[in-house]
């Protein structure tokens, strides 16, 4: 069972998460601007020293900045997790995302491609095509990371995301019902992500049968008034996280009927 953590933006980070068994570092790129953080590069040298898999997210998918970061930071994953259209014909809005991650690809060899796949929350998947969109993208993708599309009651789906244009760090959980879905369906590895923390990933492994769990927002520290401050992690809760996910994953594949395919 493979746990991925996310942000972790400088060493000192890196070097915390990795003696908690963090799997997956990932970290994020927020402008196509400043895309070179050498500080960022340095996590990313300093998780493949350590054997483990680092993985970037660009919030930007301009063709020729996404080929220069992988050249600067080499990472073992890239992730991609723009908004994609979630009715009406979702092949067609996509076709400029699907072009970019089979030309990564063809350059790119050694870098895996990971797409967040956007869930509804609870009672609300039925509102977004997921199972449609995961199909889509398949073919030009490695690996797929569940993550929560805040669906409003009058509306397909809100503008307002916490990070414009993208989908993730929401705090909350998906509709695990279609996650499921998306696990025995796909025939890539599935991620489980949308408001996992220490106190749910037992329940969202056993319910979903992932090949990993992913956590941001939930296992970052909190400021006076109990908020999530971003790309600062609680050691504890991350610690808490990895040893809750392998015991569950270890209790699935003790019981036949219900084992995890890792």
């Amino acid at each position: 069972m493979r746990v991925q953590i996310y942000e972790i933006q400088t060493p000192e980070e890196a070097r915390s998460m990795i003696a908690l068994g963090v799997d997956h570092i990932g970290s994020v790129l927020l402008s196509e601007d400043e895309w070179r953080v050498p500080a960022i590069r340095e996590v990313i040298k300093m998780v493949r020293e350590a054997g483990r898999k680092s993985s970037l997210i660009p919030l930007f998918s301009t063709p020729d900045a996404v080929f220069r970061i992988l050249d600067y930071y080499r990472p073992h994953i890239l992730h991609f997790c723009e908004t994609l259209p979630v009715s009406g014909d979702p092949e067609a809005g996509c076709e400029p995302l699907i072009r970019l991650q089979r030309e990564v690809r063809a350059r790119f060899p050694d870098v895996s491609i990971m797409r967040s796949i956007p869930i509804a929350q609870p009672g609300q998947a039925h509102r977004v095509s997921s199972l449609d969109l995961a199909r889509i993208f398949e073919p030009v993708s490695d690996l797929f990371l569940t993550d929560t599309l805040i669906v409003a009651e009058t509306t397909q789906a809100q503008a307002d995301q916490p990070v414009a244009g993208f989908v993730g760090i929401t705090g909350r959980i998906c509709d695990w019902e279609m996650a499921r879905q998306l696990v025995e369906t796909s025939a890539i590895p599935v991620v489980l992500a949308g408001g996992v923390g220490p106190e749910n990933v037992s329940e969202g492994i056993r319910r979903t049968r992932p090949a990993g769990v992913d956590s941001c927002t939930a296992t970052n520290a909190l400021d006076g008034g109990g908020r999530p401050i971003r790309f600062k992690k609680d050691p504890d809760r991350v610690r808490e996280m990895v040893t809750a996910a392998r015991a569950a994953a270890k209790e699935m594949i003790n019981k036949p009927e219900n084992a995890i395919t890792l």
